[in-house]
């Protein structure tokens, strides 16, 4: 009887570092494009165009590598040490999700996927493709197909054994190895991941609307917010885990083993004023090898501006004013927002003189709010 080469491929796979390896088959017909399909035909993925000129392509495993049979699919946790929601209250502190407080998890599991997807291409002699969510595949639908969990009602998926805090990376061969059983939806009637949710972002379970999603504001969207969520944000300037934070299920999620993972000290409720003065070459070197250096230094200086003017620390005046010069409009225009919010007399007195020198539309719009 022919080995089965699951066995080997999860054994490289403990080897190299991953928590669960599952199986699935990769040509089988799903909901999942369909279900993507009416997410962004209800607009619902905001600024990201992506999303929709690779729809078909996301809409299924095939539409990415017509030569693909299975998808091994796999998990590596980055589980905290510690529950990270009291830091939302250190007002004067910003807030960094979880899964950025370590090295980018892109370049720690793609390293580990290739070495493992030609160990497969070796050992079966068949094609393989590696993929790290940076590629249109649908990743979460795979994984629950391949029964390492499943989505909950926040559309994030689930683990029996790691709770919510892992990541997933996927390997598509042409070889055609058994799958394992899918994994069903275990929420029943809990919704504590909706209810967490500062800004009600779910128009119904399993239904997200990116564009109130502080993850999305944070990372993905490059404008001057909506007014409704800079107050909503509070301390948080990238990213957002109150979803994943309340699930029950996190009574199984393991702490990070992969040291590059784990959460660097310097990211940990940094203290704002000392994030204001980040100029643009302060920014990369703080965030050498973190997944938070993609947003750039406009962008995260946005997102400090946000906590800076919800945390009613006077201290944090004179950083902010200091940004009202900024060479960048989007962080001039946050600025004056939060100088209103932290100090409406010094808002006052200096409004009439900078609407004089003002001449970008949507700074003046701040002023003149």
């Amino acid at each position: 009887m022919a080995a089965d080469p699951r066995d080997f491929i999860r054994k490289r796979a403990a080897e190299l570092g991953f928590s669960v390896c599952r199986f699935a088959n990769a040509r089988e017909p799903w909901s999942a494009g369909e279900r993507l399909k009416a997410f962004v035909e209800a607009d619902y993925h905001g600024d990201m165009s992506w999303m929709e000129t690779t729809l078909d392509r996301r809409s299924h495993p095939n539409g990415m590598w017509d030569g693909a049979e299975t998808a091994i699919v796999l998990g590596m946790n980055y589980g905290p040490d510690h529950d990270p929601r009291p830091e939302l209250d250190e007002a004067s502190n910003g807030y960094i999700s979880v899964y950025a407080r370590g090295d980018d998890y892109h370049e720690v599991i793609k390293g580990r996927l290739k070495i493992l997807a030609g160990q497969i291409a070796s050992r079966l002699s068949q094609e393989v493709k590696v993929f790290v969510d940076t590629a249109p595949l649908m990743e979460k639908p795979l994984a629950m197909r391949a029964g390492m969990g499943w989505q909950g009602k926040h559309t994030n998926l689930l683990s029996r054994e790691l709770g919510s805090w892992f990541f997933i990376g996927t390997i598509l061969t042409a070889a055609k190895i058994d799958a394992d059983p899918a994994e069903v939806q275990h929420c029943g009637s809990c919704h504590a991941c909706l209810d967490a949710c500062p800004t009600k972002a779910f128009p119904a379970p399993f239904q997200l609307d990116a564009r109130r999603c502080l993850s999305y504001l944070t990372i993905e969207y490059g404008g001057v917010w909506p007014s409704e969520f800079r107050a909503l944000t509070g301390n948080r300037i990238y990213g957002c885990d109150d979803c994943l934070a309340a699930c029950p299920w996190n009574k199984f999620a393991q702490e990070a083993r992969e040291t590059r993972l784990q959460a660097r000290e310097s990211l940990v409720a940094p203290k704002l004023a000392d994030l204001l003065a980040l100029d643009d070459a302060a920014f990369r070197a703080l965030f050498t090898k973190s997944p938070v250096k993609r947003i750039g230094r406009n962008r995260f200086i946005r997102n400090v501006l946000h906590a800076a003017g919800n945390s009613d620390d006077a201290a944090l005046i004179a950083p902010v004013e200091a940004l009202l010069a900024d060479d960048n409009d989007v962080v001039r225009a946050t600025a004056v927002w939060a100088l209103k919010q932290l100090s409406p007399s010094r808002f006052e007195a200096l409004k009439k003189e900078k609407l004089l020198t003002e001449s970008e539309a949507s700074v003046r719009s701040e002023w003149e709010a």
